[in-house]
């Protein structure tokens, strides 16, 4: 189908819509340049993770398209905790942590947007700058009253959790019409008619749509973004050792660029729709590409992501690690840069395999390192080591070794003093 606006057109054909209200309006409605749309984040971490890669890349093509992306940081409703689909209540956060956390989460949406103050530059608002000093007395008066607790309790991200047995907190339950204030007030306040989240946020989302409508009759929108998933059902962001974050400071660009290197061969098209720049076109023509030569478009992928979310310079350092360890001999290491070595000083009593592979981040627990190493898993300078491997016994200082955990895992260790 052939939408009027430009972005529906682009969107739909990436994948990034998975439910909408009324798309036909919503393109009218998209049609007129510096329309407002928005997402929001909670500040639950100092940085994003792929999973949250999504929206993100959908507000970069909103801007794109010569729209408006308002970012809604969730200074308020972090100190509530979103239940949907979660089995444990979040834990709470400090004023202090919360703060740390948005300094964090603003670094990492800068490589994707453009910031400002011209007509469809992106503004970044925290939630708590209006929910902090709410009466609740009036609040109750006059937004209460329009949510159904009989229609709440029908959404899969609340009957989930209740199926389960799971406890759902009176506290938690009012996150969900918070987030439809939060949407009162952004199209109140900044004309701002549409809302875009994850497919769990839709329940949320769409009480939003409703308040619009009945207490101000007006018509706002929802657009959600599929759930991030690989071929095989698993939920995209995760691996052995933690998320996939978008900070440098949390993660390594070069473990970064390995991660989208080393995808699963059926997901490669399907990510290079969603976080890539290359024309979807062009990519309809990779579709026919099978056997070894998707390993091609691996790279290709990972190049591209990470030339967007960290930066293009950083390209140089990664493509220098992965021809050192892949193409040339150890001599090639002495070319990288410091922060892409794992450092092991000389006379440190940690310097034995199972810790460095732990410290590093290669292996997530002493258990997972040993296993890995007794059944020859683990190589330096692709030569199998037992569990009794010390680096500082069999290298001086100022050497650099390759270090190999599996078939794709590799780091560079440094010797120092």
């Amino acid at each position: 189908m052939q939408y009027k606006s430009q972005f529906l057109n682009e969107a739909v054909a990436r994948g990034f819509i998975y439910q909408s209200t009324n798309l036909e309006s919503l393109d009218e409605y998209l049609q007129t340049p510096g329309r407002g749309g928005y997402v929001g984040f909670d500040i639950t971490a100092s940085s994003l993770h792929v999973g949250h890669l999504l929206p993100i890349f959908t507000m970069r093509l909103f801007q794109k398209c010569g729209h408006k992306p308002f970012i809604i940081v969730g200074g308020g409703t972090t100190k509530i905790g979103d239940p949907s689909f979660r089995n444990k209540t979040r834990p709470m956060l400090s004023e202090e942590q919360i703060n740390e956390n948005l300094k964090g989460i603003k670094e990492c949406l800068l490589p994707f947007l453009k910031f400002g103050d011209n007509e469809n530059d992106a503004v970044m608002l925290n939630n708590n700058d209006w929910l902090a000093n709410l009466n609740y007395l009036d609040f109750l008066r006059d937004v209460g009253t329009y949510f159904s607790i009989n229609r709440m309790i029908g959404f899969d991200s609340v009957k989930t959790k209740l199926s389960e047995n799971n406890s759902l907190s009176f506290l938690e339950f009012n996150y969900m019409i918070l987030q439809g204030f939060d949407f009162y007030t952004l199209f109140k306040n900044y004309d701002c008619r549409l809302q875009l989240g994850g497919q769990d946020q839709w329940g949320n989302i769409v009480n939003g749509v409703e308040l619009i409508h009945k207490k101000l009759n007006a018509e706002a929108f929802a657009l959600t973004n599929p759930l991030l998933t690989t071929s095989d059902g698993k939920k995209m962001g995760k691996t052995s050792n933690g998320a996939v974050w978008l900070s440098e400071k949390l993660l390594s660009s070069y473990d970064f660029w390995q991660y989208w290197r080393n995808v699963q061969d059926a997901d490669v098209i399907k990510l290079m729709y969603l976080f890539t720049d290359i024309p979807v076109e062009e990519i309809k023509r990779m579709e026919k590409i099978q056997g070894a030569e998707l390993n091609d478009l691996k790279v290709i992928l990972a190049d591209a992501v990470t030339s967007i979310v960290r930066g293009p310079e950083s390209l140089k350092g990664i493509h220098q690690m992965t021809d050192a360890m892949f193409k040339g001999s150890g001599n090639d290491l002495s070319n990288l840069d410091s922060a892409q070595k794992f450092i092991v000083k000389k006379s440190d009593e940690n310097s034995g395999i199972i810790d460095v592979l732990v410290n590093s981040g290669l292996c997530s627990s002493r258990g997972d390192a040993k296993r890995l190493v007794r059944g020859n898993g683990v190589c330096v300078n692709d030569v199998p080591v037992d569990e009794f491997y010390k680096f500082s016994e069999n290298f001086n200082n100022g050497d650099l070794i390759k270090l190999s955990c599996g078939k794709k895992k590799n780091i560079v260790v440094s010797i120092a003093e």
